[in-house]
């Protein structure tokens, strides 16, 4: 990152820096479209007053960079920064591989399987037993369509705010807890084989809910 004379400045110039009260989180993700926008979007909803004292910064890598992309994002600010990588199981073959990799070195993980559509169906209600990506994003786009009278677009750069105007993320965070409660419960552990399932509620759980205790100080 350049300074005022055009000059890139160290890491340890970097952190130096006022760190943001309510965390710098750094987000990969292996989308330019669903994932990327969405989490735009929660980037884009923090309030004016608090937007330097949380930070989201996201990013876009091939499947396989995920895990070093995030590393090399955290190294830059390695005394806070919250490095965090969120994808799909989809027809990713080493899904658990990167899961539990990523875990290893200390990377959070907002994996949706079998793809975010299944999280973004919890704002409106429910998540159904989709075992495959086109089924969840079909049922998905039924229910969008019914419930806010749009076609539903994977590269809708409104769709965080569509899905906050028109669904429930309390109850979304309440509703996909339960199902990983659930999975949990039953012994199943393994990523891949916990369908249909998600966390990448803990990550927006964890914002907002920063973001709603400030406001309320």
């Amino acid at each position: 990152m350049p300074d005022r004379n055009g000059k890139r400045k160290t890491r340890e110039q970097l952190s130096k820096r006022r760190v943001p009260e309510l965390g710098y989180y750094f987000i990969v993700t292996d989308t330019k479209e669903t994932e990327q926008n969405y989490l735009l979007g929660l980037r884009d909803s923090i309030p004016k007053e608090l937007q330097g004292k949380q930070v989201i910064k996201v990013c876009r890598a091939k499947t396989a960079e995920l895990v070093n992309e995030a590393l090399n994002m955290a190294s830059l600010q390695p005394q806070y920064g919250e490095p965090w990588i969120v994808f799909d199981r989809d027809q990713v073959k080493d899904f658990d591989k990167i899961v539990s990799v990523a875990l290893e070195k200390g990377i959070n993980v907002g994996w949706s399987n079998p793809c975010i559509e299944i999280w973004f169906s919890a704002y409106f209600g429910s998540m159904p037993p989709y075992q495959d990506s086109v089924s969840c994003c079909n049922g998905f786009a039924q229910k969008f369509a019914q419930v806010i009278g749009q076609k539903y677009e994977k590269a809708d750069a409104a769709i965080y705010k569509k899905l906050c105007h028109h669904g429930n993320e309390t109850q979304a965070i309440d509703i996909a807890q339960r199902r990983l409660s659930e999975h949990i419960r039953n012994c199943t552990e393994t990523p891949s084989k916990m369908c249909p399932c998600t966390t990448v509620h803990t990550l927006i759980d964890e914002i907002t809910r920063k973001v709603a205790t400030s406001r309320s100080h």
